[in-house]
C-alpha cells in the first residue's frame, strides 16, 4: 500500500505562482498611480499653506518674508514643509514681487522637475 505524499507538486506551485503574478500585475499599477496622485495632492496642500503663511506675514508686517525660515521664526509655520516630489525642503522656488526692495518672497513654486497628474509642470503650480 502506498502512502500519499504530503506536499505540493511542481505543477500546483507553478499554478499558484501564476495566479499571484496575475493579481500583482493588476494591483501594482494602481498602487503606483495612487502614490503619484497622493504626492500631487500633498504638494498642492503644502503650496497652499505656504502661500497663506506668506499672505498672513505680509498682512501683519507689511513686508514679505525674505526667506521661508522667516515664516518659521515668526511662528507662521512650525517648520519649512518638504516638497513631496523632491523630498527636500530647499527646492522651493522664490517669486519676487515687483517694486519690493531686496529679496522677498511674494509667491512660491515647487522646484520639482516633471509633470503632475494633470499634465502641467510642477514648477508652475
Amino acid at each position: 500500500m502506498r502512502h500519499a505524499s504530503r506536499g505540493f507538486t511542481l505543477i500546483e506551485l507553478l499554478v499558484v505562482m501564476a495566479v499571484i503574478g496575475l493579481l500583482l500585475s493588476i494591483a501594482a499599477p494602481r498602487y503606483v498611480h495612487q502614490v503619484d496622485r497622493s504626492r500631487d495632492v500633498v504638494l498642492r496642500h503644502n503650496l497652499d499653506g505656504l502661500r497663506q503663511a506668506i499672505d498672513q506675514y505680509h498682512s501683519d508686517k507689511d513686508a514679505y518674508p525674505k526667506a521661508l525660515q522667516d515664516l518659521v521664526d515668526a511662528r507662521y509655520l512650525r517648520a519649512v514643509p518638504t516638497d513631496p516630489v523632491t523630498e527636500r525642503t530647499d527646492t522651493w522656488i522664490m517669486v519676487l514681487p515687483a517694486g519690493e526692495p531686496g529679496p522677498a518672497w511674494y509667491d512660491v513654486h515647487s522646484g520639482a522637475r516633471g509633470l503632475g497628474e494633470d499634465g502641467t509642470a510642477y514648477a508652475t503650480w
